[in-house]
Order: C-alpha cells, then sequence, then structure tokens
C-alpha cells in the first residue's frame, strides 16, 4: 500500500506532467502559426511523453492500492515573441519538472518507500534527457542569431524526431480512412 504522503505527491506529479503536456500542445499551435512545422512537431512528440509520464504516476499509484485524484490544471503560456523564448520556456519548465522529481525522490527516503525508487529514478535520468534536448534547441537558436537559414535548418532538424509507436498525437493516428 502506497503512504498518503507519498499517494498526494504523486497526484500533485500527475497534474505537473498533465500540465507539462498542455503547454507543449500550446507550443506546438504556436510554433504552426510561425511556419515552425518541425518544431512543432518536436513538441507533439513531447506532448505525447508528458501525457506517459502523466500515466506512470497514475498506474503506480493504482498498482500500490492507492486513489488517484486528478487536479485542476493551470493554463500556463499560450504565447510566445520568439521560438527562442518558447524553448527557454520548455528548458525552464523542465527544471521545474526535474525539481518536482527531487521533491519525491525526497519523500520516498523520508518514507523509507523502497517500491517508489525504481519509477522515481527512471524519472530523475529522464529529466537528464528533457534538460539536455531543450537546452540544445536553446543553445542551436542562441547560436543563429536572426539567421532565417540557420532557423530553417534547426526547425527541420527538430522534425526528424520520431513519435513514440502508436501516439494519437501523431497525425498518422487520425488521417488514416477506417
Amino acid at each position: 500500500m502506497i503512504a498518503k504522503r507519498m499517494r498526494e505527491a504523486m497526484n500533485l506529479q500527475i497534474k505537473h506532467e498533465l500540465e507539462s503536456y498542455y503547454i507543449y500542445l500550446s507550443m506546438v499551435a504556436y510554433f504552426h502559426e510561425q511556419n515552425l512545422d518541425g518544431m512543432a512537431h518536436w513538441m507533439r512528440c513531447q506532448a505525447h511523453e508528458e501525457m506517459i509520464h502523466a500515466m506512470k504516476f497514475f498506474d503506480h499509484i493504482i498498482d500500490r492500492g492507492g486513489s488517484v485524484k486528478l487536479l485542476d490544471l493551470k493554463q500556463l503560456k499560450t504565447s510566445w515573441k520568439s521560438p527562442l523564448e518558447a524553448w527557454k520556456d520548455a528548458y525552464e519548465h523542465e527544471q521545474f519538472i526535474t525539481g518536482k522529481i527531487n521533491e519525491l525522490i525526497k519523500i520516498s527516503r523520508e518514507e523509507n518507500d523502497y517500491n517508489a525508487e525504481p519509477l522515481l529514478h527512471w524519472f530523475a535520468n529522464e529529466q537528464i534527457e528533457e534538460e539536455k534536448n531543450t537546452d540544445k534547441a536553446v543553445k542551436e537558436l542562441e547560436m543563429i542569431g536572426n539567421s532565417k537559414e540557420g532557423l530553417f535548418m534547426v526547425d527541420r532538424e527538430l522534425g526528424t524526431r520520431v513519435f513514440t509507436p502508436g501516439s494519437p498525437l501523431d497525425p498518422a493516428a487520425y488521417t488514416q480512412a477506417v
């Protein structure tokens, strides 16, 4: 059975992961408006990953006999002044999520919740990747400055990200005839 303190903290983390999903969908819309379809594609993939993250916590709580309580979501942001600002926000948001994962690890240690450790270890490693990827995009955009050619190249590169198989955010999943 999952302890109350850990259950409540994981329910809060579900909220954070769903807000991540929501902000990345907002970035999808923004990037499409800017005709940066590669960046929009990258963020669609990222949004799907965030939903998976929420469901990992959701299932962990259920598997350990706890109850999931979905909390109200906040609209974090819906517009940006530039692609660079959006990517900086993505990087800062991933740093925020890393801090929340670290708080969960601290709770698991204080509560001697050894059953949560494999999941939280996975998330700690995942956050290294999340921060690295968003920081890389920030650095590339800073490097190119106002170069439209550079922006085009970064957009094209980001558009090569592959969807998680079966992603409902992959346009191929809902544009095929049924």
